[in-house]
């Protein structure tokens, strides 16, 4: 049985084909409409994780699909952003890090899975995925933003920030995983 947090994970999934499908649609109104679904769907990765937590709804569906809804999410915002060049020279190197990482990290405990080895989720991954989020909602706004604003200059900054702590945690998490590899 499904409960309000895994509902809130999948719905995270759905979005991702109304964002990829913003990208099609012309004007300035196709930014926002971007944003305001991935906001959305930014908004359920707290509120699943808040509900599960507050109310014990937490299971083992939660805590699997969980970060693939978070991955699938940025990977597919931050692909359409590449192909659409609203993510573009050296920003495209922080875009390919965190794509990256997310393999790693993926890799890494499958493989401790099999080890009956778990590696919990740390508070600064929670909050380089939190980055993630602002820096491509900046992004996909680009220069739909009002005048006074520069939401691309914002959000590759924040992307640039969230890629190094992409690098960082991901680093925390494969320090720790070696430790079990070699054991």
């Amino acid at each position: 049985m499904y409960n309000l947090a895994n509902l809130l994970t999948f719905s995270r999934i759905l979005m991702i084909p109304l964002i990829v499908g913003s990208f099609y649609l012309d004007g300035n109104k196709a930014n926002w409409i971007g944003f305001v679904i991935f906001s959305l769907a930014g908004i359920t990765d707290f509120f699943d994780g808040y509900i599960a937590r507050k109310y014990n709804l937490t299971t083992a569906l939660g805590k699997f699909m969980d970060p693939i809804a978070d991955k699938l999410l940025i990977a597919a915002a931050l692909l359409m952003m590449v192909a659409f060049h609203r993510i573009e020279g050296l920003a495209v190197i922080a875009a390919v890090i965190i794509l990256c990482r997310e393999f790693v990290v993926s890799g890494l405990r499958e493989f401790l899975a099999e080890l009956k080895v778990s590696i919990p989720v740390s508070f600064l991954a929670k909050w380089k995925t939190t980055l993630q989020i602002i820096a491509l909602g900046f992004l996909l706004v680009g220069d739909a933003s009002p005048n006074i604003i520069d939401a691309v200059l914002i959000g590759n900054i924040c992307l640039w920030v969230a890629a190094l702590l992409t690098l960082y945690t991901g680093y925390d998490y494969l320090k720790a995983g070696l430790r079990h590899m070699m054991e």
